[in-house]
């Protein structure tokens, strides 16, 4: 017999992540919690002129959101879409600009493509939540950025250990360089790829395990500017034949710029 999901709390810490019309005055809402992590949600009358959502239900601001019980269930005994009864900003992080915009938005493609719906990660909620002001305020955003994917793709099971080959499980050498090839793991360089040195690695394997996100920015930055195409080569992979439009967006406009 299915085992019911827990009952939500009466508010809980969200995100939008993405909106989309469901009617001439309603809206749809991908939200990002922390208590029940991705949820699809309906935003009834947000559209009217002087509803008091319109201001609230935007990306990368965090909400205190209050939800109405599941209208409907699944085989899981999930809750499939809940209606939005309540949404107050809590303050902090504005809407970014520039730059930080088009990488938020990259962001948050990833976790509608990556995570499921109704799968909670507190850790991973939390990641985003820090990640935002960075972006916005231009500090180490490059290392915050590598420093997220990392997460997501470990939190989805999609990272391998980084301080072991993957063909014998032997620790790798710090002095050595080595490659991540999505289908199995560390290996060592066979062809011209992005490649970083042992310790670099093992770095980033032990700031993944410990759960600090300063240190994992940190190990980020050191491993240098290798690891960016590392990461999108492996998130790539993983998202198949789904393409990031924002990512695309942001490589046209460049072009525009040059």
């Amino acid at each position: 017999m299915a085992t019911r999901a827990p009952k939500p709390p009466a508010t809980q810490a969200a995100f939008v992540l993405h909106h989309y019309d469901w009617s001439e005055t309603s809206l749809v809402l991908d939200l990002f919690s922390r208590e029940q992590g991705r949820l699809a949600v309906v935003a009834k009358g947000a559209k009217r002129p002087y509803s008091q959502l319109r201001s609230v239900l935007l990306p990368f601001l965090r909400l205190q959101v209050t939800l109405s019980k599941p209208s409907k269930m699944n085989e899981d005994g999930a809750a499939e879409v809940q209606s939005l009864r309540g949404a107050e900003w809590v303050g902090g992080q504005t809407l970014p600009s520039g730059a930080a915009l088009f990488s938020g938005y990259y962001v948050n493609e990833l976790l509608l493509k990556f995570l499921p719906r109704q799968d909670s990660q507190p850790e991973l909620f939390d990641a985003y939540a820090t990640l935002l002001p960075l972006l916005q305020s231009g500090e180490d955003a490059q290392g915050a950025l590598r420093a997220f994917e990392l997460r997501l793709l470990a939190t989805c099971g999609l990272l391998p250990d980084l301080s072991v080959l993957a063909t014998t499980q032997a620790p790798i050498d710090p002095e050595r360089l080595y490659m991540i090839t999505p289908e199995s793991g560390v290996t060592v360089p066979t062809h011209d790829a992005p490649q970083l040195t042992g310790q670099a690695l093992i770095q980033l394997q032990a700031a993944l395990m410990h759960g600090s996100l300063p240190a994992l920015r940190q190990a980020c930055e050191s491993a240098g500017p290798a690891l960016k195409p590392l990461l999108r080569a492996l998130l790539h992979y993983h998202l198949g034949h789904r393409p990031l439009r924002t990512r695309q967006v942001l490589l046209d406009v460049q072009k525009l710029l040059t």
